[in-house]
């Protein structure tokens, strides 16, 4: 056996180790790489997401508290005029009620 051909095997295998080695730390530093994409997507994707949602909150907290404003104003409209009608069915009626008052304070049964 050769001494030289000893020592270039061993030498053989000590670069395929280092390739091997080589190999192996780019893969992790792609996966490394690759997981941070990920993380800084979905980190974008979280962000895009709350900020619709956000928007959808404001539109429906708008949308409420204007027709809540505009329900208000309607039963103040509609209130108003139920109490005019009132008070125009009292004033037609009144006179009749103080004739009828009058008639039945005034006429003494014995």
């Amino acid at each position: 056996m050769d001494p030289f051909k000893g020592q270039g095997g061993i030498q053989m295998l000590l670069t395929a180790e280092q390739e091997a080695q080589h190999i192996v730390s780019n893969a992790r530093n792609l996966r490394t790489q690759r997981l941070k994409q990920a993380k800084d997507e979905a980190e974008r994707e979280a962000s895009q997401y709350r900020t619709h949602m956000e928007d959808d909150y404001q539109k429906s907290l708008s949308e409420s508290s204007g027709s809540s404003g505009s329900n208000v104003k309607k039963l103040d409209e509609e209130t108003e005029a139920k109490i005019n009608n009132l008070k125009q069915s009292a004033s037609k009626v009144s006179t009749e009620v103080v004739d009828m008052l009058l008639k039945y304070v005034t006429n003494i049964k014995i």
